[in-house]
């Protein structure tokens, strides 16, 4: 997890901008909302907020990314209302949170606005729950709301958008279907059902911090479709919290919620938030409950026993999140996993396609496009079959597959980036071979995808750049036959 966090690549450093970005815009929010006015829990509100606003909206395309931050209010502060509304009202306060969890995750069907749209949703009542909103504080709130979003996106849109100098990020849509077959709709039920759980025995636990079992049983859904990523999206959760906690002891608790040393914290602690969330979600939720412990430090009611309580409202949730994967509705990690996977070869096909065309001289060929898209769709083969290769898998077999299934598509990926440059020389020519071999890397595609488990080896390679890349190629995917195969027994993922 460490060697993950510290030697991960970050191409262009777009990670480190987004996390600057991130401390710089959620620090202006805060400023403004103390000069308009705003009490503690107004500039609190304002904080998470902004955090939403730079954190959760990922739109392929700056447009995008402004219409989505410019419709969060919209969404947020309905909510808002409502649940400061039935503060004092606990049925239909819990009944309504219910409804907003089942809401935000159907949302997702509609790409990464539903997404962002869905989490801002259920966070402004989560945040209400935190605060213990009531209708007198809503012009406050819903101000702080307005003026944080607004700063966020002066910052994000104009002070500092790095994202119009980056091409746009392509967004592979999840794999389809319709009614219950639909992994969103099937998602949406399964945490309704874990926060219902959560919601009940969180409240067994505690009367005033129920709401973090919910949340911690809305976030292990996130970004998640199958019940494997689930089961380990839930594990990192508590590993996270678990290490946060023991930092919030050793360095939170000691500052006694003192506003400069506090804000110091805040800002390390949200700027590790935003720079480890692509590559660890156990060290994002580490400097998630560090920020959660500092703010609890700012309203004056950090205590050991609120930390305890913090971790077992978090370990409810990850048990609702789990009896919720297992027993309603279950999608299965092979079902998923081999979507992902059909996608991702169908899309090696597709570069190899653009390059030869490139090669044969077409001038709208574009395979650096096609290379970026199977990017994106590996890093979701590899969150897929995240489960398998976890340490404490229990099936060594799956996991030895798993294993030998990424590393043949990294192959895949090298030598399609190979080709792809090759193609990108001006001075490259086109071989009449190229034909001959993008057709055997499409039979060779069409046969894995169908499951067959013939598949012809390459011949001896060639020295030509392009014909070499191609010869690497198809022998990854003939390799790919064997750990792909349907023999009974031997499918990848069963879990």
């Amino acid at each position: 997890m460490l060697k993950r966090v510290f030697t991960a690549p970050d191409p262009g450093r777009v990670r480190l901008r987004f996390a600057a970005r991130a401390v710089l815009g959620i620090g202006l929010a805060v400023a403004v909302c103390g000069p308009a006015g705003h009490s503690l829990t107004g500039a609190v509100t304002g904080g998470l907020a902004a955090l939403l606003a730079l954190f959760t909206v990922t739109d392929p395309t700056v447009r995008g990314q402004a219409v989505t931050t410019a419709l969060l209010p919209v969404v947020g502060l309905p909510v808002l209302t409502v649940a400061a509304w039935l503060h004092g009202v606990p049925v239909a306060r819990d009944l309504v949170f219910l409804a907003v969890v089942g809401a935000g995750v159907y949302a997702r069907r509609w790409g990464p606005r539903g997404h962002s749209l869905g989490v801002f949703a259920f966070m402004t009542y989560f945040v209400a729950q935190f605060l213990h909103a009531t209708p007198g504080q809503l012009p406050g709130l819903s101000a702080a709301v307005l003026l944080s979003v607004l700063t966020a996106g002066l910052v994000r849109f104009g002070l500092w958008c790095y994202e119009r100098r980056l091409p746009p990020a392509p967004v592979p849509a999840p794999p389809t279907g319709s009614g219950l077959a639909r992994v969103t709709t099937r998602q949406a039920v399964q945490a309704t059902a874990g926060a219902a759980f959560a919601l009940v025995a969180g409240q067994l636990v505690s009367g005033q911090r129920w709401y973090w079992a919910v949340g911690a049983t809305w976030w292990i859904f996130v970004n998640t479709a199958s019940r494997g990523e689930t089961l380990v999206r839930g594990f990192r959760r508590v590993l996270g919290t678990v290490i946060g906690i023991a930092l919030g002891l050793l360095v939170a608790a000691p500052v006694h919620g003192a506003p400069v040393p506090t804000a110091v914290l805040v800002a390390v602690a949200v700027f590790g938030i935003f720079y480890t969330a692509a590559v660890s979600y156990t060290w994002m939720m580490l400097w998630v409950t560090f920020l959660a412990e500092l703010l609890y430090g700012l309203l004056g009611v950090l205590t050991p026993d609120l930390l305890a309580l913090r971790l077992a409202e978090t370990a409810v949730g990850a048990l609702g999140a789990v009896l919720a994967v297992l027993f309603v509705l279950p999608v299965t990690t092979h079902l998923t996993t081999d979507a992902w996977i059909r996608r991702a070869l169908r899309c090696v096909h597709a570069c190899t396609t653009e390059a030869a065309a490139r090669l044969a001289g077409s001038t709208t060929a574009d395979p650096a496009l096609r290379v970026a898209e199977l990017e994106q769709l590996l890093g979701r083969v590899r969150l897929s079959v995240a489960p398998l290769v976890h340490p404490l898998a229990p099936m060594p077999g799956r996991k030895r597959r798993a294993r030998r299934v990424l590393a043949l598509l990294d192959d895949c990926a090298r030598e399609v980036r190979g080709l792809v440059a090759v193609a990108a020389d001006p001075e490259a020519s086109h071989d009449a071979r190229l034909a001959a071999a993008c057709w055997r890397v499409e039979a060779a595609v069409e046969a894995l995808t169908r499951g067959s488990e013939h598949i012809t080896a390459p011949a001896e390679p060639p020295t030509e750049p392009a014909l070499a890349h191609l010869h690497g190629l198809e022998r990854a995917l003939a390799e790919l036959a064997d750990p792909l195969r349907p023999a009974a027994g031997a499918r990848l993922a069963g879990a």
